[in-house]
């Protein structure tokens, strides 16, 4: 859950702050004047689990593109605005349920005003994002720096011009590629506003630095009750964002979707192809709903017991392994190959027993 100390507003139909589930959300990185690309990567991203999608608007090609847009997906749409205060205009008429901006470079504060105006009209979401390379040069010139104490003073300032426009459905992100400065940041932003926080870590970086460096810094916060909604940034597909996202909120026990797969590193005493195996149970795990537990174990260390507490379970041991379900052997194979067939047989089974139409993202 949030921090229940935020307030509520809606994103289309998804709740968010006020203690509602923390929101999974993600970015396209297809052409967004591209509708049939961009409409079908919202849809895998919805396949896995993503609970809201944000589009870059850089041009009024993009912005003439949400329409489509908006009529082809049911998932909450945020128009990603910089520079020109007309696209922001165009994306809230369009449909959009969100719009993030970055309020220092938007344009003069009657362009601001229009923006708000439009949101408000609309019943629209409005995010001021503030990001560590793009600070004001007035804070720079304050701070040395783009530092945790700057960052939260740029969020404030822009938040108390969307509220003299009797404008309060805000949420806020402040992001820096630093780890230490995020956290920093939006502790200190945590008890100085009461709107509901999208965290991140910006340009994170590749696949497995990127979900590390994410992992650790949202992880924290999140630890913590700070963060209502959540994108993992990285430089690869987005779906591994959602991957990522979702993993970071079953490990603190915040939420959970789909299958939870355990595997051991593997050592000396291995005596099967555990990799192989383990790539072939994620590879049919991908994208599926089922709450399910699987365990792929290669020892008989600790595979046992670990085998015995999943819904389905394998324990290694020289050429052969031993097939538990829900604590029952229910299979002893030899042969790796006989073994990979084996298992993964049984899985096809006990996900045929869990309905996947259930509702993705449910906590």
């Amino acid at each position: 859950m949030g921090t229940g100390k935020t307030r509520s507003i809606r994103l289309g139909g998804v709740a968010i702050g006020g203690g509602a589930p923390v929101m999974v959300q993600s970015m396209t990185n297809t052409d967004t004047r591209n509708v049939s690309s961009t409409l079908a990567q919202i849809a895998r991203l919805g396949e896995y689990g993503c609970e809201a999608v944000r589009l870059a608007v850089p041009d009024e090609a993009a912005a003439r593109g949400i329409a489509a847009i908006r009529k082809g997906t049911r998932l909450p749409l945020i128009a990603d605005i910089h520079f020109d205060y007309r696209l922001a205009l165009a994306a809230v008429e369009a449909g959009v349920e969100g719009l993030r901006i970055n309020p220092g470079n938007i344009g003069k504060k009657a362009q601001l005003c229009q923006i708000v105006d439009a949101a408000k009209m609309h019943k629209a979401v409005i995010r001021v994002g503030v990001n560590g390379g793009s600070l004001e040069k007035s804070l720079l010139r304050r701070y040395g720096k783009p530092c945790p104490e700057a960052l939260v003073q740029s969020a404030l300032k822009h938040i108390r011009l969307l509220e003299a426009r009797g404008f309060d459905q805000i949420k806020v992100s402040i992001k820096s590629s630093s780890v230490r400065d995020t956290i920093a940041a939006y502790r200190l932003l945590s008890v100085s506003c009461d709107y509901p926080l999208h965290i991140g870590i910006t340009e994170a970086g590749g696949l497995l630095r990127g979900a590390v460096k994410s992992a650790v810094g949202l992880g924290i916060l999140l630890n913590e009750g700070i963060g209502d909604t959540l994108r993992v940034s990285l430089s690869a597909d987005p779906v591994h964002e959602v991957t990522a996202a979702w993993e970071i909120l079953r490990a603190l026990g915040l939420r959970a979707r789909g299958p939870e797969i355990i595997s051991c590193p593997t050592c000396g005493r291995t005596e099967i192809d555990l990799f192989a195996l383990s790539r072939a149970v994620e590879e049919r795990l991908a994208g599926s709903t089922a709450p399910v537990k699987v365990a792929v174990m290669g020892c008989v260390v600790n595979g046992p017991g670990e085998a015995r507490e999943a819904d389905l379970g394998l324990a290694g041991g020289r050429d052969k392994g031993i097939i538990f379900r829900r604590g029952e052997v229910i299979r002893t194979v030899k042969g790796q190959e006989a073994l990979m067939s084996a298992f993964m047989e049984e899985l096809q089974i006990l996900l045929g027993t869990f309905s996947t139409s259930s509702e993705p993202g449910c906590p």
